[in-house]
């Protein structure tokens, strides 16, 4: 695997994780790729700071050793840690800015799904809209806290899914015809291809006290092809 690293040093590496590769193997089937099994042959000590979902994109934080890993586990968990995420949302979120503080339970009826719940764990996501495109939003979020699909079904909440997400959206793939109406042609023997298969949704940047010198270390990630795709899109079609 090709993996883009971000940031590296003999504690830590951030790697710009590709939309599609998981972060850990997958306990059902450990012979899908993944950022452990490719890292492991360098680096055999590697632990995943943080999980990211499988089809965002993104900064992803490993340790290189047991002690770093504890190091940044405590930052997490003592909210030391920022970090921010941007995506690409079905309508326009009212107020532009916002605060979502609802907990979020795993559903008993669907495995491997999230649910808004009193009983669940809470949950704290911050966004705000940094530019609208007809229907659709390009939002700046904030994660507080790390709960399992925790942006998107805070979104799902909000009334604004991702513009992609089979399991808490509208759609599992979207075309440009979407945007276009009637100004879309497409010829009859010809099948339209999607602009965007997966969930648009990208861990941007990630702030955390380095386990050695407690430096505050900042690392970013451009907004990726596919994303970018989109919003160019957009642009064009409804701002011209």
């Amino acid at each position: 695997m090709n993996l883009p690293i971000l940031f590296e040093d003999e504690y830590v590496i951030c790697i710009d994780k590709p939309a599609g590769t998981l972060t850990v193997p997958d306990r059902f089937n450990p012979k899908i790729p993944s950022l452990m099994t490719a890292l492991k042959v360098k680096y055999p000590d590697i632990i995943p700071v943080h999980r990211i979902d499988k089809f965002t994109s993104g900064v992803n934080l490993l340790a290189k050793d047991a002690e770093s890993h504890r190091t940044l586990s405590i930052a997490f968990q003592e909210d030391r840690v920022e970090k921010y995420y941007s995506a690409i949302v079905d309508g326009i979120p009212h107020p532009e800015s916002g605060i979502i503080d609802i907990p979020i339970s795993e559903s008993t009826v669907t495995r491997g799904k999230m649910i808004v719940h009193p009983r669940g764990k809470s949950a704290k996501t911050a966004y705000k809209i940094l530019q609208t495109f007809g229907n659709y939003s390009f939002l700046y979020l904030q994660l507080f806290t790390g709960r399992t699909h925790q942006i998107r079904v805070h979104l799902q909440y909000l009334g604004h899914p991702l513009i992609v997400d089979p399991l808490y959206g509208n759609r599992d793939a979207f075309y440009l015809s979407e945007v276009k109406h009637k100004k879309y042609k497409i010829s009859k023997y010809q099948e339209e291809k999607p602009l965007l298969l997966r969930q648009p949704l990208h861990a941007q940047k990630i702030v955390f006290p380095h386990p050695i010198s407690s430096e505050m270390i900042e690392i970013e990630s451009q907004i990726p092809k596919d994303m970018r795709a989109i919003l160019h899109q957009f642009d064009k079609l409804l701002h011209h």
